[in-house]
């Protein structure tokens, strides 16, 4: 039975990129939709992004944000009011044009972002320095043409968190933009087990229509790069184009200084390529939406089905628990909850019973235990402690043997086709170069790291004196 279920999962040594549609769908996170590049979230897959939402909302409101909602559609001369925004993403824009027989006088854009939207709002709701900040955030759904589509990762709709701020000062709103990175951050590390590099994205590659923008990178199994968060120092570009003006300390009028920030269901795709394994998924404990599943073991025996619901309704005061009562057999339930990822299992039989003891199985490691009913739940807790740091630490350590240095660009190119992963090397700082790279090897910058280090006194491309250190990667 086991080695059947593994079968309808392709490993990930013969096709990384099959083995992940096999888990997506068979982990039961998705489903296809009759729209190419739609997806349907099922219920798993959904629990999942909103423990990843309420964790990520709570410390948005920490931070003093509120949240707000804006509209679905943006007229196309709003759109166009900020030059740079509109050509960044003017090729993954969706266009409404009729509603229902009447063509439109003026087109609609389903929005992508929402910079226009809050810029327009602002105008109209801020006048002096006593109504800054501005710090708001909204939950909602974007759409972006995308050419290319794969579940999680790049899809025509996906769910995120968009924050936009605005601020008296350059200073605040950078301050800003790197409070909310920290926050991205610290989400993935504590929360979702992801190590990342926090850095500033080259000109090339920042947000559309931004000044700035800082990103967290991470790196995934088979040595590809996500790009899994960013957050945009706006500057004054979009308060100049919509006149968003107020009155300052001194009585004269200034533009504010605005920031903006994403996070989006693509993180279920990293959670997935980062911690997954030949049977499915792994998911940490602090965002599985069940961390302990009960399978009761011969559950037709008298008192075995009431003893595994009064232990299932005592664990669940403190442990989200979950338990499975159907007649499937033992087996079946063993390798559905691995595929799911559920981070510890508890079989519980007759004999377990008589002798006051349950079974544990880590989905880490694979590891069985014996554990006495008492002290169960604290040994559970610490249990799924262990497992949450045990991921984190597996995954650093995967990065790391990932990572490397490298100082000529035949060395780059020899790297990055026998490994694969992040290729730090020097850069001069010319987009000619980072084309160049990004041509010849397919690899794009990630990120300039905060951590500087000198490596070189030369660009790994030219002859020209180095400027940053970067971190390169082919990424999806």
């Amino acid at each position: 039975m086991a080695k059947e279920f593994v079968k309808n999962v392709t490993s990930m040594q013969d096709d990384f990129a099959q083995w992940y549609t096999d888990v997506v769908t068979k982990a039961e996170l998705i489903d296809y939709s009759s729209v190419r590049g739609s997806m349907i979230l099922r219920p798993y897959g959904y629990a999942i992004w909103e423990n990843i939402q309420k964790e990520l909302d709570n410390q948005i409101k920490a931070t003093g944000h509120e949240n707000v909602y804006m509209p679905l559609f943006i007229p196309e001369s709003l759109l166009q009011k900020e030059k740079d925004h509109i050509e960044g993403f003017a090729p993954e824009v969706a266009w409404v044009t009729h509603g229902g027989e009447e063509k439109l006088t003026e087109r609609l854009c389903v929005r992508p972002t929402s910079e226009v939207l809050f810029a327009e709002h602002f105008k109209n709701i801020i006048h002096s320095h006593r109504d800054l900040p501005k710090l708001y955030n909204q939950w909602s759904n974007v759409v972006r043409w995308e050419k290319t589509t794969r579940p999680f990762l790049r899809t025509l709709e996906f769910l995120w968190q968009e924050g936009h701020t605005c601020h008296e000062t350059d200073e605040e709103a950078h301050g800003e933009t790197v409070r909310m990175l920290n926050v991205y951050a610290d989400l993935c590390e504590e929360f979702l087990a992801i190590p990342v590099v926090k850095g500033q994205k080259t000109e090339k590659e920042k947000f559309a229509g931004a000044k700035y923008t800082f990103t967290i990178e991470s790196l995934m199994h088979d040595g590809k790069a996500l790009q899994s968060g960013t957050s945009h120092h706006l500057g004054d570009g979009f308060a100049k184009a919509f006149g968003i003006e107020f009155t300052n300390r001194e009585g004269k009028l200034q533009t504010v200084q605005q920031t903006s920030w994403g996070f989006t269901t693509r993180i279920i795709g990293a959670m997935i390529m980062v911690h997954g394994d030949d049977r499915g998924l792994v998911v940490p404990p602090k965002i599985a939406p069940t961390q302990v599943m009960i399978v009761p073991i011969a559950q037709h025996k008298e008192g075995v089905l009431d003893f595994a619901y009064d232990l299932k309704e005592k664990l669940s005061q403190t442990i989200r628990t979950g338990i499975d009562a159907s007649d499937k057999k033992p087996g079946w339930k063993f390798n559905e909850y691995e595929m799911k990822g559920i981070p510890l299992r508890l079989e519980v039989g007759p004999r377990d019973i008589d002798q006051g003891q349950v079974i544990l199985v880590r989905r880490d490691t694979g590891e069985k235990e014996t554990v006495s009913l008492q002290g169960l739940e604290s040994h559970i807790q610490h249990t799924l402690s262990d497992i949450q740091n045990n991921l984190f630490k597996k995954a650093k350590t995967h990065r790391e043997n990932q990572t490397t240095t490298v100082t000529t660009f035949d060395e780059f190119k020899v790297k990055l086709s026998e490994k694969g992963g992040f290729i730090k090397a020097m850069w001069c700082g010319d987009d000619a170069c980072e084309g160049f790279i990004k041509d010849e090897t397919g690899a794009t910058s990630r990120c300039i790291p905060f951590e500087q280090e000198r490596l070189a006194e030369k660009c790994v491309c030219c002859d020209q004196e180095a400027k940053h250190l970067v971190y390169w990667a082919k990424a999806y």
